[in-house]
């Protein structure tokens, strides 16, 4: 790959990381690029939104002049990022998605959040919201423990088994 090639894909990553996206995949007859990342999220974009437009230029110009492969992964490490050299992360427990909608975090704009970072909550517990088709679906905690993370952001679309939260388990 040269160096403008490099580059163009350098610039998508870092559109993906400013922007908090955290999973990245396109799939071409001739080319497979996936792009996770691990950890913290990048931090949030001044704006609170990205630029599609952008996002659209860096995808069609990146991918489509990356060489063939079957299935090619890109990761920050690969391309010049430094590696993590961090203490391995103590196991949290994910609560996920159970449908596609809008992930909101209070039961109503200006409303407290329904848990902050370093509340204890119980199982059964709500943690947040997601609208599927007008309909306002209570999302639950499914074990008790202390809230490490919150990784989706209120208005944001969320898919089936995303991480919404952490917990640390008690």
């Amino acid at each position: 790959m040269d160096g403008t090639k490099m580059q163009e894909l350098r610039e998508l990553v870092e559109f993906l990381k400013a922007n908090e996206i955290a999973e990245f995949d396109m799939e071409q007859p001739d080319l497979k690029v996936r792009i996770k990342f691990a950890g913290e999220p990048a931090p949030a974009a001044a704006s609170g939104a990205f630029d599609l437009a952008q996002l659209s230029r860096l995808v069609s110009s990146a991918p489509g002049s990356v060489p063939a492969s079957p299935a090619a992964t890109a990761h920050p490490a690969s391309l010049g990022a430094a590696p993590d050299t961090s203490a391995p992360a103590e196991k949290l427990h994910e609560v996920k998605s159970p449908i596609v909608g809008t992930f909101y975090e209070s039961p109503a704009p200006g409303a407290p959040s329904f848990v902050q970072i370093g509340d204890q909550v119980e199982a059964g517990q709500v943690l947040c919201i997601v609208e599927a088709m007008k309909l306002m679906n209570e999302i639950e905690s499914d074990i008790a423990g202390e809230v490490v993370r919150r990784i989706a952001n209120s208005g944001q679309p969320v898919e089936y088994g995303q991480p919404l939260f952490e917990i640390r388990p008690r």
